[in-house]
């Protein structure tokens, strides 16, 4: 192409307020706004996401223009996240998104959030160190994708052609360290605060049954309450048992979850014959799970990609790469789209 496309592309599936602009596959600007009040309940409140991302998308979406150093008559599109989601959070986003790009008159690009999670390795980025640009993965390749609502083994043929072969029957794996977090009293949200303990601690000392799931699917539900019972049963005994082993204890559960994520992820790769492997997701943020992709270079000779820190989490750059793609392919939508809380990829 010899001229550059710009996208606006808008993120609000959830509780984190995103807009992002891209020139082609470099983004010029990724602009997140977190809401703080849900730490106060222990979760996501829906009713209150939804009115933190109406005060908040009109100046996130400007944040991001003016980072980028473009108006919004240079623009070539709108992209943004139709679902999964929470369907007054996705309601905003997509409302702001219809009202602007009606304003300017620019085509629409719905996004399916799953899917840009996986296509944030298509970001290009340069290396501090080296000034070069990232490599990304080629097709083929299987992503592991790991968030608070979803996991899910998505074989990747192409950037818009995916197939997931493998999920959760139950619950996510992200809910699970949630959950754990909260079983311990630690407070919203748990799982940052379970990574950061577990490195302190020794993964073995506790541990906790593997799930018998046939195939590539996985179920994390019965680790869930297994994890209940053990803690119910050691502070019955101890009351300060966890104070005293919080460290042992998130290692231990750390280690299984990622344990159970990572046997699956060899199953797949051994049955597809493909050993290029992404991992995407919030949960991917996760140290644990990052240094156990990249142990698995040396043990299985996996071609491991694991996108920046920035572009783990919800946010509005992986939004946009997904409407870059899009965009190309003439992929648009229309002012009569709505927001979908459950949407396949």
């Amino acid at each position: 192409m010899n001229k550059s496309t710009n996208i606006l592309a808008i993120e609000s599936s959830c509780d984190e307020t995103s807009a992002a602009v891209i020139s082609n596959t470099h983004v010029l600007s990724n602009i997140i706004a977190s809401q703080a009040i849900h730490q106060y309940y222990g979760g996501v409140i829906p009713e209150l996401a939804s009115r933190a991302h109406q005060q908040k998308i009109i100046p996130v979406a400007d944040e991001a223009l003016k980072k980028a150093g473009i108006s919004m008559h240079e623009l070539d599109a709108i992209a943004f996240t139709r679902g999964p989601g929470l369907m007054g959070s996705l309601l905003v986003g997509v409302s702001f998104a219809k009202a602007f790009a009606l304003a300017l008159g620019l085509p629409l690009i719905e996004v399916n959030h799953m899917q840009a999670h996986v296509l944030a390795h298509f970001i290009r980025t340069k290396s501090a160190l080296t000034g070069h640009e990232n490599p990304v993965p080629e097709f083929p390749f299987l992503c592991l994708t790991v968030s608070g609502g979803h996991t899910q083994i998505v074989l990747v043929k192409s950037h818009l052609e995916m197939e997931v072969i493998g999920q959760t029957l139950d619950d996510a794996a992200g809910e699970a360290f949630d959950k754990a977090a909260k079983i311990m009293g630690l407070p919203y949200p748990g799982g940052p605060l379970i990574d950061k303990f577990a490195k302190e601690g020794n993964a073995r000392s506790y541990p906790f049954p593997f799930p018998q799931m046939p195939g590539l699917d996985f179920s994390f539900s019965g680790l869930k309450t297994s994890f209940l019972y053990f803690i119910r049963d050691a502070k019955a005994k101890d009351e300060l048992f966890i104070e005293k082993n919080k460290a042992d204890i998130c290692a231990s559960i750390q280690y299984t979850i990622v344990e159970i994520l990572l046997r699956k992820m060899k199953r797949a790769a051994a049955e597809t014959g493909i050993n290029t492997i992404a991992l995407a997701g919030g949960v991917s943020a996760n140290s644990g799970l990052r240094n156990a992709f990249l142990a698995m270079q040396e043990k299985e000779g996996w071609n491991v990609f694991i996108p920046a820190f920035e572009y783990c989490t919800d946010n509005a750059a992986m939004i946009a790469i997904a409407g870059h793609y899009k965009f190309l392919k003439g992929d648009f939508t229309t002012q009569g789209v709505t927001p979908l809380a459950r949407m396949n990829l």
